[in-house]
Order: C-alpha cells, then sequence, then structure tokens
C-alpha cells in the first residue's frame, strides 16, 4: 500500500498550504548525506593505492550504510518505509506524464519516479560492496574488479539523474528539495508530519560509523618502507655496526 499523499494540483496546494511539518526524520537525512559524501570519496580515491585504505573503507560504510537503510524502510517513520513510496508501474507512469505537461502531482515523501532512481542506488550499492569486497581481497579474478569499475560508474551516472530529477522537481513544484534534506521539513497538510525525528537513531548511527573509521585506521598495517627509505635504514644500520 502506497500511503504517500498526492495532490493533483501542486501549486495550488502549496499557495493553500503554509505548514512546514517533519517529514524526513534525522536517519534518512543522515544516511542521505554519508551516503553521499562516501561513493563520493571512494570515487576519488579508487585509482590511488596511496589512498587505498580510505576507498577501503569508505566503500565499506557504503555498504553498512544500505544494511542499515533496509531494515529502516520496514521499520522506520512513515515517509521512510519502502511501503510509502514504492509503487507499482501505473503510479510511475502518472506522475511522467503529469512532468511531461510540466504539471505533476505532488507527494509529501518520494515520488514513485525518485522511488525508482533510489532503489536501483541502493542495488548498485550493494553490489558495489561486493564486487569490492572480492577485488580487495582478489577473490574472483580480474573481471570482477572490471565489473566494480563498471558498476562505480553505472552509480556515478545514476547519481546525475537523482540530481537531475531533485532539480527538476524543486522547480516544477516550487519547493526546495535539497533545503528539506537539510531541514527535514517540507510542506504539507497538517496531521501528515512524522512525530519524532528519531535522534538517538541516528546518533548511534554517526557513533558505528566513526567507531567503524577509527577500528580501520588502527586496524590496518604499517605502511610498507619505501626505497628510498629502505636504501637510508640501511645506511643508518651499516654507521651504527661500523661504531
Amino acid at each position: 500500500m502506497n500511503t504517500s499523499s498526492a495532490y493533483p494540483n501542486s501549486r495550488d496546494t502549496r499557495d493553500t498550504t503554509d505548514n512546514r511539518i517533519l517529514v524526513w526524520d534525522l536517519p534518512v537525512r543522515l544516511f542521505h548525506w554519508l551516503m553521499a559524501a562516501c561513493f563520493a570519496g571512494a570515487f576519488l580515491t579508487a585509482e590511488s593505492e596511496h589512498w587505498r585504505l580510505v576507498h577501503v573503507t569508505l566503500g565499506y560504510t557504503v555498504g553498512g550504510l544500505v544494511l542499515f537503510r533496509l531494515v529502516w524502510g520496514l521499520v522506520g517513520t512513515r515517509y521512510a518505509r519502502f511501503a510509502s513510496f514504492i509503487g507499482g508501474p501505473s503510479s510511475v507512469w502518472r506522475y511522467l506524464r503529469g512532468v511531461a505537461r510540466a504539471h505533476p502531482d505532488r507527494h509529501v515523501g518520494h515520488n514513485p519516479a525518485g522511488a525508482i532512481v533510489i532503489v536501483a542506488m541502493l542495488t548498485l550499492a550493494c553490489a558495489l560492496t561486493l564486487t569490492g569486497w572480492t577485488a580487495y581481497n582478489d577473490v574472483g579474478g580480474e573481471w570482477l574488479n572490471e565489473l566494480h569499475e563498471g558498476i562505480a560508474n553505472v552509480m556515478l551516472a545514476l547519481v546525475g539523474v537523482h540530481i537531475a530529477g531533485v532539480i527538476a522537481s524543486s522547480w516544477l513544484h516550487r519547493e526546495n528539495l535539497i533545503g528539506a534534506m537539510v531541514s527535514g521539513r517540507k510542506h504539507g497538510q497538517p496531521g501528515e508530519g512524522v512525530k519524532s525525528a528519531w535522534s538517538s537513531v541516528a546518533a548511534l548511527m554517526l557513533v558505528a560509523v566513526l567507531t567503524f573509521w577509527w577500528w580501520q585506521w588502527h586496524a590496518a598495517p604499517a605502511a610498507p618502507v619505501s626505497g628510498h627509505d629502505a636504501v637510508s635504514v640501511r645506511q643508518t644500520d651499516r654507521y651504527d655496526s661500523d661504531d
């Protein structure tokens, strides 16, 4: 069942509804921005051996965040649940027809087209984590490394589609959707908002992420000595033995 409220005329609704309601709880918002930062960081460090630990750590973090989002999508607040925004093909087609007419239905939570992108990104993020693990542990051969890179490129393209969709929806609905993912608040009818931001869950998630990063940093093996440093060490040892 889709519980996300939709209005047939988004601009009229905006004109008559000045209430700012809480739509996105804090765990959803924290997940969104951590996911964006971790994917961007992992993508930028993918080709550097020097930053390999950072790349791996961020990649594993993405996997952990996706696992959390899957659970929160079942037990979280109203608009965090998958049941509130994942609909059938007819709802997607109806929304896209509205977009083509520059007059789409407004949804308090995710719109049906955005839901497809979200599900696709979560799926690709899972595939990225699995193939990244195989690449890091030399399991499966070179073809899995190439598959990992290919999935990352598809993910990047999908992120671009997501950003374009957010910008287009913000313009069509005359509402700052990026700002809404920061504050958690959007325009809506009284009684449609969620009652709690669940800050405690967000705090636990942040502590878990930071703890994992700390553990990765301290559990990492020592960096290998470079050729120049190795020569310096041998020379120092020789001088010490001469003395």
